[in-house]
């Protein structure tokens, strides 16, 4: 579902890049980072860079597919402080959807090694809901139990924004291809549905980290595709507390908003305070801003 696997020119960023933020991180407060990509255990320097955030004290996340676990467990186990991988479904759907043979078992092996170096660390999972996958939700559930993970989360997918390296939003054709028909609405609607009462201890322990408010909301999102309707803006000032820093040095105010400034150009507390930046927060209504209302995640940190 993301287009930033269709880059070719093999860019990575570079520990000798953060140097220029190095005071605007302590000045700003900042206190986690998430390294996502792309794959961010592909990045040659890795370590390196996963060292520059330990040296200010920084709550460090891997976002991953996990089929690099094993092969990098030095720096996982050393490097980070929690992993959140994207799981698609059960072993055949997670399998099919990913165009990997072996993708899950390569990930159950990983999560092991992990686990042997580092029981203490948490490990969650991330399943965006689709076409190839939306009637095995309650299979997910088990498949991540099976992982031994601590958690898991469901979102829709993102049908309509430019975000991760689309160059537009979609074509019909390729919303077609991951978003539901009426029919297999009913179906989703029917599996979160039995998720919610087969798998009430789960939601209310937090092991889905989704109530059954927000578990519902996932098909309202595309209902609401489906009859062209703009949903209801989720809860969020990720403008407000967090920036994305994209490859080409980009700084966007979240995954979806365009980009207000450049990490490369400028420090980071510069880059989140340009004209840009403080026009765009000033002006920003979350409720009525169509990106935010089509947004199928959110960020909502206390301040």
């Amino acid at each position: 579902m993301c287009d930033i696997w269709k880059r070719k020119d093999g860019r990575e960023y570079h520990a000798a890049d953060l140097e220029r933020h190095r005071e605007s991180i302590r000045t700003l407060g900042v206190k986690n980072v998430v390294l996502t990509g792309g794959e961010p255990l592909l990045n040659r320097e890795l370590d390196a860079i996963c060292g520059f955030f330990r040296g200010l004290d920084l709550r460090i996340t891997l976002l991953t597919t996990g089929l690099l676990l094993r092969k990098k467990i030095d720096i996982v186990a050393d490097g980070f402080d929690d992993i959140i991988i994207s799981i698609d479904g059960p072993q055949q759907v997670h399998d099919r959807i990913r165009r990997v043979p072996g993708a899950f078992q390569t990930i159950q092996e990983g999560v092991s090694e992990v686990r042997g170096r580092r029981p203490e660390m948490p490990i969650s999972c991330r399943t965006t809901v689709q076409k190839l996958n939306h009637t095995h939700l309650c299979d997910t559930v088990t498949a991540a139990r099976s992982l031994g993970l601590d958690r898991i989360s469901f979102l829709a997918a993102d049908l309509s924004s430019a975000a991760f390296n689309r160059e537009e939003p979609w074509s019909e054709e390729r919303q077609s291809e991951i978003a539901l028909s009426p029919t297999e609405l009913i179906e989703l609607e029917e599996e979160i549905e039995v998720m919610i009462r087969t798998h009430h201890d789960d939601i209310a322990s937090s092991f889905i980290s989704e109530g059954d408010a927000k578990l519902r909301k996932i098909g309202d999102h595309f209902r609401k595709h489906l009859e062209g309707k703009a949903p209801k803006a989720p809860a969020c000032n990720a403008p407000w507390v967090s920036a994305v820093v994209e490859m080409d040095g980009s700084v966007r105010p979240c995954f979806f908003h365009p980009a207000i400034g450049n990490a490369n150009q400028l420090t980071l507390k510069e880059a989140i305070n340009t004209e840009t930046a403080l026009l765009f927060r000033s002006r920003l209504n979350i409720p009525n801003n169509p990106t935010c209302q089509r947004c199928v995640c959110s960020l909502n940190y206390p301040r």
